[in-house]
Order: structure tokens, then sequence, then C-alpha cells
């Protein structure tokens, strides 16, 4: 009874980790949003999502984020200053990888050559059965200032009001267990 209750805490786990990041403050390892007080009205803000977390939801979360942090503040609106999305690529390897050396008590290096292509080295075509898949992890960052009152002309500003009303439906919170 104790390991089925052990498997299923841990199958509980890792469905609860198996999504996309929601929309939260960032946790320990960096994913969710932050923001850091530059001036009084003006402060960095990001999203950081993991590797199922889409661009966009990354870029709308940090849209929101940027809505709801003016209201907080007490403020009706804010203009983007300067933003980017960084993106980061890795390459992961899985399988079993025993590489050009020990299998079963003896070394072995396999080196041949193809009449089209050349000598090859350090492939073991009976033990490499490696399989690699690529992740995108995405990070969106903006500086933003606020202001009181009617927008001014010339620069464009968001209704923070506005914005936490259009994307709030698409905002997606952590589920309370």
């Amino acid at each position: 009874m104790l390991r089925v209750l052990a498997v299923c805490a841990g199958l509980a786990l890792v469905t609860a980790c198996a999504g996309p990041t929601p929309y939260q403050p960032a946790d320990t390892a960096g994913r969710g949003y932050q923001e850091v007080r530059i001036e009084q009205d003006r402060y960095r803000v990001s999203f950081s999502g993991n590797t199922l977390t889409d661009r966009e939801t990354v870029e709308t979360y940090l849209l929101y984020r940027a809505a709801e942090l003016t209201l907080e503040r007490g403020f009706d609106h804010f203009s983007v200053v300067q933003r980017a999305t960084d993106t980061e690529r890795r390459t992961q390897a899985t399988g079993p990888y025993y590489g050009p050396w020990h299998h079963s008590g003896f070394w072995v290096h396999y080196r041949y050559f193809h009449p089209r292509y050349g000598w090859y080295g350090w492939y073991d075509p009976f033990w490499d059965d490696r399989r690699y898949r690529e992740t995108t992890r995405y990070e969106a960052s903006a500086e933003i200032v606020m202001g009181r009152g009617a927008r001014p002309d010339g620069v464009e500003y968001f209704d923070a009001r506005e914005v936490t009303s259009n994307l709030g439906p698409r905002i997606q919170r952590p589920v309370e267990s």
C-alpha cells in the first residue's frame, strides 16, 4: 500500500511539472515573472517560460504583467520603452551512450571508411542508439514607463485596464493543490 501511495505521489508531481509555465511569480528555477523598480514610474519586467511555453505565451504574460503592475502601483497606462525576447536552444541526447570505450571487458574502437563520404570514427553501429531532441526556451523582458490620467499624444501607451481585460482570459494561473 505504501508503494502505491509513493507511486501516485510521484506521478502527481511529474504531471504537475509537465505543462507550460503558468502565470506566476518566478520560482526557484526562475520560471515566471519578475520586476525591478528603476525609478518611481519605470520598471524592468520579465517573464521566463520552460521548454513547453511558446514564444507568444511568454510575450503575452509579459504584457499582462506590465499592465497588472501598472494598476498595482496606482497608474493608468504604460509605455514600452525597450523590449526583447531571448531564445535559448539546446540539443539534448537521449538513449544509452557507450562511446568508443569499454564494452563487456574489452576496448572497442570502430573506425570505418565509406567510399562516398570518407573515414568515420567514434561510432559504434551496434551500440550507439542515440536520439537527439532540440528544446527551445523563451524569456521576454521590457522596460516600461507608467503614467496617470490622459495618455499623452505622440507616444504609444497601453491602457492597463484594457490590457488586463483583453488578455485576462488567456492567462493560465497555477493549479492549486
